[in-house]
C-alpha cells in the first residue's frame, strides 16, 4: 500500500470513530468554511463589480465626452485657415493685454514667441492659453514655470470675514515658449 491509501483509510477509521452528532458538527464546520470561500472567491469579487459598474460608467461617458469635444475642437482647428505669422504675433499680443496686462512680456524670435511671467493669475494664464491655442494657432512647446512668492492684490470689493480667509489665486513666475504656425512673415 502507498501512503495515500494508508492516510485515507485512517481517516475513514477517525470518521467512524467520531459519534453522529460530532460527524454533523464537522459537516455543518466544512460547509460554513465552504460557503465562505464561494462567497470570498466567486460571489463578493462580482457584486463588487456590479457595484461600481454605475459610477464607472458615468465616468467613462464623462472621459468619452471630454475626448469627442478635443476631437471636434482640432478637427474645427485644422479646418480653420491657416493664419501669417504677423497675425498670429498679433493675436497673441493682443490676448497678453487683455488677459495677462503688465504681468507678461513677449518675445518674438522667429517662428518662436517667449512670454516671461511674472507673478501671471493661474485663471488668467489658463484662459490666456487656450485664446493663444484657438486663435493665433501658438502651440506650447516649452514651459519653466515656478509658483509666485508674491501676494496677490486683494479685489476692492472682496469682503473679508472673521475666521475664513480667502484662498488666494495661484500666481505663476517663469517662461513659456511658444511655437507659431507657419505661414507668411511677422
Amino acid at each position: 500500500m502507498n501512503a495515500n491509501t494508508t492516510s485515507t483509510a485512517a481517516l475513514r477509521a477517525r470518521w467512524q470513530a467520531l459519534a453522529p452528532r460530532e460527524q454533523t458538527l464537522v459537516l455543518a464546520a466544512a460547509g460554513v468554511v465552504g460557503l465562505a470561500l464561494l462567497w470570498w472567491v466567486a460571489l463578493a469579487p462580482a457584486l463588487a463589480t456590479l457595484r461600481t459598474a454605475g459610477p464607472r460608467h458615468a465616468e467613462l461617458d464623462a472621459q468619452l465626452q471630454r475626448m469627442q469635444s478635443l476631437q471636434s475642437e482640432a478637427q474645427q482647428l485644422q479646418s480653420a485657415p491657416r493664419a501669417a505669422r504677423g497675425d498670429a504675433a498679433a493675436a497673441l499680443r493682443a490676448a497678453l493685454a487683455q488677459r495677462l496686462g503688465n504681468t507678461a512680456q513677449l518675445n518674438l524670435v522667429g517662428d518662436r514667441a517667449t512670454v516671461t511671467l511674472k507673478g501671471a493669475p493661474a485663471d488668467a494664464l489658463a484662459q490666456w492659453l487656450a485664446q493663444a491655442r484657438s486663435n493665433a494657432r501658438a502651440a506650447p512647446i516649452e514651459a519653466r514655470l515656478t509658483r509666485s512668492t508674491a501676494a496677490a492684490p486683494r479685489a476692492a470689493n472682496a469682503p473679508a470675514t472673521l475666521g475664513s480667509p480667502a484662498a488666494p489665486m495661484p500666481r505663476w513666475d517663469g517662461t513659456l515658449v511658444l511655437a507659431l504656425p507657419p505661414g507668411g512673415q511677422p
